[in-house]
């Protein structure tokens, strides 16, 4: 269960120094008088600093417009994925001590890699735009997410029932579970994905429809990769 725009950087454009000579000294060749010797008064800093601050005052008026480019699609999108990774970090979090196959324990640390970074993301962009953020809550056995209550009803989510078959299998019997169920999970975010992309006017902001199509190819293929290990798991015990 799949980005972050990083903002323009400021650049600073040179400021031209005018260098003003009499003209009258340049046509007789002559050394100025003392009212020519006075120094030309500088311009006022304020004056020097304007294209800057206009520049500056572009740029937040842009960023911020664009933390407003949001719909509550996006919102809900965004609340309810930061819930459905944290099922998934807790089902990944039992694989090494569950007596999980090498297969399985390197599929678990990629999802726990990828889906901490998303739930962080997920997270910052909440914040940025003034929404509540859901707080995640784990433990080797458990994982509290403070939030709206729909977000541990997204579709694909595992019920208590089975977290606990989960949780008492061991061995090659918890391989054979977790794909099931991970396949199960993974299947309902690609599902929250396309419900987001089908609603009009959401995942109009760039992270959310970024974070998005990562999310549903990457969740695509690990579902191809996980139904591949449990068909042979089903070889295995066909040729045994």
């Amino acid at each position: 269960m799949t980005p972050t725009r990083r903002a323009t950087p400021r650049h600073r454009l040179p400021v031209a120094v005018l260098l003003v000579v009499p003209l009258a000294s340049l046509a007789c060749g002559g050394s100025p008088g003392p009212e020519q010797a006075a120094p030309v008064p500088a311009p006022p800093p304020s004056s020097a600093a304007s294209p800057t601050a206009a520049l500056e005052a572009v740029y937040r008026a842009r960023t911020d417009s664009a933390l407003r480019q949001h719909t509550e699609a996006d919102v809900r999108f965004m609340t309810g994925m930061i819930g459905h990774h944290a099922q998934a970090l807790l089902m990944a979090g039992w694989i090494p001590t569950h007596g999980a196959s090498p297969a399985l324990r390197r599929l678990g640390a990629r999802i726990i890699n990828a889906q901490t970074d998303e739930i962080a993301t997920m997270q910052r962009w909440l914040q940025d735009r003034g929404r509540p953020v859901p707080q995640v809550h784990a433990t080797a056995t458990d994982v509290q997410v403070e939030g709206p209550d729909y977000i541990m009803h997204m579709p694909g989510m595992l019920t208590d029932a089975q977290l606990q078959e989960l949780d008492a299998a061991r061995g090659e019997a918890f391989d054979r579970l977790f794909l099931r169920y991970m396949i199960q999970h993974h299947r309902g975010a690609v599902t929250m994905v396309h419900k987001l992309f089908a609603t009009d006017g959401a995942a109009q902001d760039g992270l959310v429809f970024k974070l998005a199509s990562d999310i549903q190819v990457d969740q695509t293929t690990e579902i191809a990769r996980m139904e591949g290990m449990l068909e042979s798991l089903s070889a295995r015990d066909r040729d045994s």
